[in-house]
């Protein structure tokens, strides 16, 4: 055993010598050197060719005109190699495209040969059986060569397994493949793999790259036992959250680290390198999945037209712009009124931050006649109304904020819309205005109602999309149990049983510049965000990747929150005519006068009170008659307008005095007309 090993090593050792001395050979001299080796094969082809078909006489090698025929041969295949750009440089020596190439050369030089020989006619130089036979054997040579040329490139580029990390694939399609490939043709690569698994029998006695898949998911913690692998590439890219988990889950105990591939959407050529192996994060846990977007639908309505975007600044309206942004449309206007959010966001699209263009507009919703002179100076075409307060606690604290943002900013951004003829507007909305039980989820359910009573008005399309918890944005619960965990703990959780919708920013974003091109005038769009999650599971998985014990403490659910959320309210029907991942909502309307009436300044009870019997299509309780000295002090109640009232004209200028009277002379009586009118006073 020993000496066979070291005879293969000495074997391994020559081989990579004769390699290296030939990658150090120029253009022309490997060009020389293929030359030699494809002649060399012709005329091996032709000898083995005509001593078979002689009965093995060796004799039948002494006929010169024998060798004049290979010689011709070998000349013909020279130049029709050098016509077809085999000997130019132009393929891989090796490569499949040079397939063809060989093929063709390989044929018609047979073909010469053939008419050479019936031109001389009785008798033949050679038999007429000898040029395709000999052409057969010349093609098997040369295609041999070149395959165990490019055998010995791959395993020489292979990483040495006792300098890399034994890795076991999960997956043995078209993603496993091509990481198998790269890993094994990546001299320098950290991994090294000893085994591939996949959940289809049919690929149970499959080998790729001399890698052979040993069984389901069911076998990880034997194959890792057998071949001390500690990690685990889930080699997927259209992998869902739930099945990383189940993997995941049995990885674990199993001491597998589990790592894997981009999705096929966020890979920049579509091929998979070494590079790309990447950890599991919780990300990929809670909200990857593999969505089917047509996003030619969105290019159509998108490109080449005028679009806005409020809230340009936040989490959704920054991917927003960034993903429009890739389909060139003629102007793209960003409105926030957080000038450091702007200039994030025009740094990510444009590498600079000058803010000293027509893109960026500093402003606020809530400014009525802004709104209407933006829209009539700029006339977008297309509108993503992104811009809200969100956050639950807080406004349940001041429940009059989200009036004066949530609802009048949305008021005045619609009725702007609809004057300047927007032909499509989407306003962002959430799962929490599904059976609302909360101030946030009051305030965008209304604003779904608001947006349908002026869509049944206005010449465009407006819709509104709903969805759940988005990973990544600011203060997803992702963000909170991070900064939890740099403090060191507790990580905090409402409730055990608590459970959340979760999607990425991107998976988010793309259905939402698809629901834009499907809906119909006035509905609610809600999107398809999978199984909830609990947040319970989400907060052990972060503390378990702690390097120190962490605390889970449990504080309960806050008002107006719910245990679990809702995608869809009651009377709600799950209606997906145009796309499987999103439904189709109608959505009865609002009149804006209702949302006009609310006094924000009133005590934060009668407030949420007030939105709870809008949102629910009840009649609005009766509002206090005289406004608060605070009230009083601030201007209430607002104007009932959208936008700024027309001046009234100027006064008419005063008559001119009349002329002055002479005096009249002393003693002389007056006019008798004159003391006619004194007399009546």
């Amino acid at each position: 055993m020993w000496r066979r090993r070291v005879d293969g090593s000495r074997h391994g050792l020559w081989t990579t010598a004769v390699a290296r001395r030939v990658s150090r050979l120029n253009l022309r001299q490997r060009v020389g050197l293929q030359i030699v080796l494809d002649v060399c094969a012709l005329v091996l082809g032709f000898t083995a060719a005509q001593v078979g078909r002689l009965d093995l006489d060796p004799a039948a090698l002494a006929d010169p005109s024998f060798w004049v025929i290979v010689f011709l041969a070998a000349c013909l295949l020279h130049f029709l190699g050098t016509a077809l750009h085999l000997y130019l440089g132009r393929y891989r020596f090796g490569g499949f495209e040079e397939v063809l190439g060989i093929l063709v050369a390989v044929t018609l030089t047979v073909l010469g040969v053939l008419v050479v020989v019936l031109v001389f006619g009785a008798p033949r130089p050679i038999p007429l059986s000898v040029p395709p036979l000999g052409g057969a054997v010349t093609l098997v040579l040369m295609f041999g060569v070149r395959y165990l040329w490019r055998l010995t490139e791959e395993r020489l580029r292979r990483p040495a397994p006792d300098a890399a990390e034994p890795l076991i694939v999960f997956g043995a399609g078209d993603g496993g493949q091509m990481v198998l490939t790269a890993m094994l043709r990546t001299r320098s690569s950290p991994y090294y793999p000893v085994a591939l698994l996949d959940d289809d029998p049919r690929t149970w006695n499959l080998q790729l790259s001399g890698v052979r898949v040993r069984g389901g998911r069911d076998a990880i913690a034997g194959v890792a036992a057998a071949t001390g692998a500690r990690t685990l590439l889930v080699a997927i890219p259209s992998a869902d959250a739930a099945l990383l988990r189940e993997i995941n889950a049995l990885a674990e105990p199993a001491g597998l680290a589990v790592k894997v591939l981009p999705r096929v959407v966020d890979l920049v050529d579509g091929t998979v390198g070494v590079a790309d192996i990447r950890d599991l994060d919780l990300t990929d846990l809670l909200g990857r999945r593999q969505v089917q977007t047509d996003m030619t639908v969105a290019e159509q309505y998108l490109t080449g037209r005028r679009v806005l975007v409020t809230g340009a600044g936040g989490s959704i309206g920054s991917e927003l712009c960034r993903q429009i942004h890739t389909f060139g449309p003629a102007e793209l206007i960003m409105l926030d009124r957080d000038e450091s959010a702007l200039r994030a966001v025009q740094l990510s699209l444009c590498g600079r931050a000058m803010l000293d263009d027509d893109t960026i507009v500093l402003g606020d919703i809530r400014d009525t006649e802004l709104m209407a002179a933006l829209f009539a100076a700029r006339r977008p075409e297309v509108v993503f109304h992104a811009a809200a307060l969100k956050h639950l606690p807080l406004l349940e604290r001041f429940p009059g904020e989200s009036v004066k943002t949530n609802l009048w900013g949305t008021l005045s951004v619609l009725e702007a819309a609809a004057a300047c003829g927007v032909r499509r507007l989407v306003n962002i909305s959430t799962d929490k205005a599904a059976n609302p039980t909360s101030v946030l989820g009051h305030s965008k359910r209304i604003t779904e109602r608001l947006t349908a009573h002026v869509a049944a008005r206005a010449p465009g399309v407006l819709v509104s999309v709903r969805f759940g918890n988005v990973l990544g944005s600011n203060g997803s619960v992702l963000t909170v149990f991070t900064s939890q965990l740099a403090a060191g703990g507790p990580l905090t959780v409402t409730d055990p049983e608590v459970t959340r919708y979760f999607m990425t920013i991107q998976e988010a974003v793309q259905l939402v510049l698809q629901a834009g091109a499907l809906g119909s005038a006035g509905e609610a769009l809600v999107l398809d965000m999978g199984e909830p999650v609990r947040i319970a599971d989400v907060a052990r998985r972060i503390a378990a990747r702690a390097p120190a014990p962490v605390d889970i403490v449990y504080t309960g659910l806050g008002a107006g929150e719910k245990l679990h959320e809702e995608l869809l309210g009651a009377g709600e029907q799950d209606c997906r005519p145009r796309h499987p991942l999103i439904s189709q909502v109608p959505v009865p309307p609002l009149d804006p006068a209702a949302v006009r009436a609310i006094n924000p300044y009133a005590a934060p009870d009668l407030t949420r009170a007030v939105l709870a019997r809008l949102a629910a299509d009840q009649p609005t309780p009766s509002l206090p008659s005289q406004p608060g000295p605070t009230e009083a002090r601030i201007g209430w109640p607002p104007p009932p307008r959208a936008r700024a009232a027309p001046r009234a004209p100027p006064p008419p200028p005063p008559p001119p005095p009349p002329p002055a009277r002479r005096a009249r002379p002393a003693g002389r009586p007056a006019h008798r007309a004159h003391r006619a009118r004194a007399g009546r006073g």
